[in-house]
């Protein structure tokens, strides 16, 4: 937003004293055009000035004219145009200084409400003030040719000098032509050559560190055109000046001219060796073995370029930090001896795009084949070493064919082998990002940065990671304070003058836990970027809380109040913490076991919220329904296409199913053979005949998987009852009960099969099974009765041998997931 756009909406009582002298009904109309002009660039009273101030004035009418067609009152602003106009055409400069002092005005008034002025302001003074530099410049160049032009006249004859217009010539020249003005006149060009020189290299520095710091997800504006621009202007102008200081070599002296020489052809080596940069960076985690790409843009390229036959070629290379700080130190002007890595594709022609007028070289299959490791400092592990890719060409510019060879380096990168190596390297690329300087040595960054800068860098990090415009907020900066400095005694304000070691970030393990601090919240950037964005940014999770913390919350809340938070001590899970208030008044605050971006990837969290009949309200008091509602899944009802009933996946928590336990402790179980109507095999037929496949045993002993419980606690059409076998069997081993919930046979099942041979019941079964075995083999063996089954029951839990049912968690509260059908059967 302009700056007007903000001014005009406050009080104008504010900025009566500025508009004393300039109508305020003008201002209005000429809106942000006033913001848009130099005016406080504009310094002095020689002629350059007030040709400038001339030429905004003429500007200002003309826009006032334009605009006073959609005012409602044309003719009262026609007036105070011409009158205005009067006013200031014989002092101009006067004029430029009332803008200057409104526009000061305005910015002061913001300044006292906001504290600040925004970036896109600070961006506009900067190229207002270049632009208008470079239009100086140009006009002193102007000037010295005027003077050579007309000392040349005055050589040429009387009768040339008096066709000329001495006075015009003296005005335009400042009344400076006398004696040794010339030298004066090209050494003060030089000089302000030199300044608008440094302008645009600070404004190339500006554009590589914004590169850098959208590594970390910073906004950044990519467009090469403006800078491009920028440079091609000045090199027209250097050359015009060097030009003229070429002809000026009689007056100026052999010495005088060859430091002049010497110190333009400096700039333009300058501005030719820095216009090649690196468009597109290669990524910064680079995995050998792995394709990327990357582009090289040579600004100058078009300008300088001549059509050759044979193409430039650029090339890639793999650089240590020890060799990077060389070839700055260098000027990035010496070839590379050695390569630190094998780049597989890493030529490509730098070719000219006469559509959009660009210089480009783009590397579209590049490979790390191998890199060669350095020598690290101290405890420096691998992922924090530190390399970059060194892009090189050598061409041939300009009328003279000056050869140059140009070099770029890329950021700063970190080879991995492993994927596992991913996280540690990322830590390391996001502190070189986030704390190093412009135009350091590479890639030295500092060891201890402010915490204030840290959570700057986390809030932008975390917001770029999850695509949010939910950032962080304050106690959350203080969770995370307490959590990294191990302190939490401490006040929010205890923090804020702190700062934060590389050591604290990523290489110390943080106490009574097996990760370090960016271990941890990295876990929690990408548990949050998966699954949970949606629940974020309509702020339905705290996340960055202290179970101490959400403790003191919720005991006063009411029962079944519950808030989402992020594990503490667990690398990207969330966890509900919720009070449970008893009827004699007691109450208890429980943190249900985190769910991991995998569990939420089978059922959402908005869905294993709506599954907890005992949450009820969102801390504070915001009833779950209307907070997740958005997020619920619409279950499936009916049948599918092919005729199956629906089914799906329901939380509980255990606590919930040991208040309400079913038949044997609501365990899976497989129903008897007779049970579905299937026959036995004769009684006649021993087991190990040779005509039975090894495999044919009764189906009450066959492997099989636990069958789905319905909502009425039976399986299938069968209701639960003592006829159900609470056991999975697998040979050579005792039989093992299955927990409702626990969705997997027995763990030795995810191993192997073994092969399956013929057995003897008597030396494989239990009295129990043998003798169930006995009642499907003939019907001259009655099944067991009600008083025997439950003996055999009693026994069979008893039995040696026989596992305990198995738990798959220590925490009180550990959800299980459990299907829930109609199947027909």
């Amino acid at each position: 937003m302009s700056l007007w756009g903000v001014v005009s909406h406050m009080p104008p009582e504010q900025f009566s004293s500025l508009f004393s002298e300039f109508p305020r009904s003008l201002r209005c109309l000429l809106a942000d055009w006033l913001e848009n002009q130099p005016w406080e660039f504009i310094t002095g009273a020689d002629s350059f000035c007030t040709s400038a101030a001339s030429a905004l004035l003429s500007a200002m009418v003309e826009k006032l004219r334009s605009e006073a067609g959609s005012n409602g009152q044309p003719v009262q602003i026609l007036q105070q145009v011409s009158n205005m106009e009067k006013t200031y055409q014989r002092d101009p400069l006067r004029l430029v200084g009332i803008m200057k002092g409104i526009l000061e005005g305005e910015r002061a008034a913001l300044l006292k409400r906001d504290r600040h002025l925004p970036l896109s302001f600070h961006r506009r003074q900067e190229e207002l003030k270049f632009g208008l530099d470079l239009q100086r410049l140009q006009h002193r160049v102007n000037e010295i040719q005027v003077l050579q032009e007309r000392r040349k006249l005055m050589e040429e004859g009387t009768r040339a000098c008096q066709q000329m217009n001495l006075q015009e010539s003296q005005r335009k020249i400042d009344g400076k032509l006398q004696g040794n003005e010339l030298p004066a006149l090209i050494l003060e060009a030089v000089k302000e050559l030199e300044g608008i020189k440094l302008q645009v290299l600070k404004r190339l520095h500006i554009w590589k560190r914004q590169q850098q710091l959208a590594g970390n997800g910073a906004v950044f504006e990519e467009n090469l055109a403006p800078l491009q621009k920028r440079c091609e202007n000045l090199v027209d102008v250097h050359f015009q000046l060097h030009q003229q200081v070429a002809a000026a070599g009689g007056e100026l002296g052999s010495d005088l001219l060859s430091r002049l020489l010497e110190r333009l052809n400096l700039v333009l080596s300058t501005l030719i060796k820095s216009s090649f940069l690196v468009e597109k960076q290669p990524p910064q985690v680079l995995k050998t073995q792995t394709k990327f790409q990357a582009s090289v843009r040579f600004l100058l390229g078009p300008q300088l370029l001549k059509a050759s036959a044979k193409p430039n070629v650029v090339k890639a290379d793999m650089v240590t930090e020890k060799q990077a700080r060389e070839l700055a130190l260098g000027g990035y002007g010496t070839p590379l001896s050695e390569s630190t890595g094998e780049i597989v594709h890493n030529t490509v022609a730098l070719e000219i795009s006469t559509a959009n007028g660009t210089s480009c070289a783009t590397f579209k299959n590049m490979l790390l084949k191998k890199i060669k490791r350095c020598e690290r400092k101290g405890s420096e592990s691998v992922t924090e070493e530190k390399c970059a890719v060194l892009f090189s060409t050598d061409v041939l510019l300009g009328p003279s064919n000056l050869a140059f060879h140009l070099q770029a380096l890329s950021l700063p990168i970190v080879v991995i082998v492993h994927g596992n190596q991913d996280n540690n390297a990322k830590a390391t690329v996001l502190w070189d990002n986030a704390f190093s300087e412009l135009e350091r040595v590479p890639f030295v960054v500092a060891e201890r940065v402010p915490w204030e800068k840290m959570c700057e860098t986390l809030n932008l990090r975390f917001m770029a990671e999850v695509q949010t415009s939910k950032g962080l907020l304050p106690e959350h900066y203080f969770f995370l304070a307490q959590k990294i400095f191990n302190n939490s005694s401490a006040s929010p304000e205890d923090f804020q003058n702190r700062s934060v070691s590389w050591a604290q970030f990523n290489k110390e393990i943080l106490p009574g836990r097996g990760f370090t601090f960016w271990q941890w919240f990295d876990g929690v950037l990408d548990l949050t970027k998966r699954c949970l964005k949606s629940y974020w940014s309509d702020r339905l999770i705290i996340g960055f809380i202290s179970k101490q913390y959400v403790s003191k919350l919720l005991n006063s809340a009411p029962d079944g109040t519950f808030l989402l938070r992020f594990s503490d001590s667990e690398i990207g899970g969330i966890t509900i913490a919720h009070i449970i208030r008893g009827k004699d008044g007691s109450s208890q605050v429980e943190n249900i076991q985190p769910f991991s971006a995998k569990d939420l990837s089978i059922r959402s969290l908005g869905d294993r919220i709506r599954d907890l009949a005992q949450l009820r309200n969102l801390y504070p008091d915001k009833p779950k329904d209307q907070a997740f509602g958005s997020h619920y899944n619409k279950e499936q009802m009916g049948k599918d296409g092919r005729g199956y009933v629906s089914t799906t996946i329901k939380m509980t928590v255990e606590s919930e199913r040991d208040q309400n336990p079913s038949p044997q402790g609501l365990v899976m179980t497989q129903p008897l053979a007779h049970n579905y109507g299937l026959p036995g095999p004769s009684a006649e037929m021993p087991m190990e005949h040779q005509c039975m496949a090894p495999d044919m045993r009764p189906p009450s002993l066959l492997p099989a998987p636990a069958l789905p419980l319905c909502p009425d606690g039976s399986f299938g059409n069968q209701p639960l009852t003592q006829d159900m076998l609470p056991y999975i069997y697998m040979p050579g081993t005792s039989p093992s009960p299955v927990l409702l919930g626990d969705l997997s046979p027995p763990g030795h099942m995810d191993e192997e099969m073994p092969e399956i041979t013929p057995f003897s019941p008597a030396s494989h079964l239990s009295p129990f099974e043998s003798l169930l075995l006995a009642g499907s083999m003939g019907d001259n063996v009655g099944l067991p009765s009600e008083d025997e089954l439950n003996q055999l029951l009693h026994e069979g839990q008893t039995e040696e041998g026989l596992p305990p049912p198995a738990s798959h968690c220590s925490y009180p509260n550990h959800p299980h997931s459990g299907p829930l059908a109609n199947p027909s059967w």
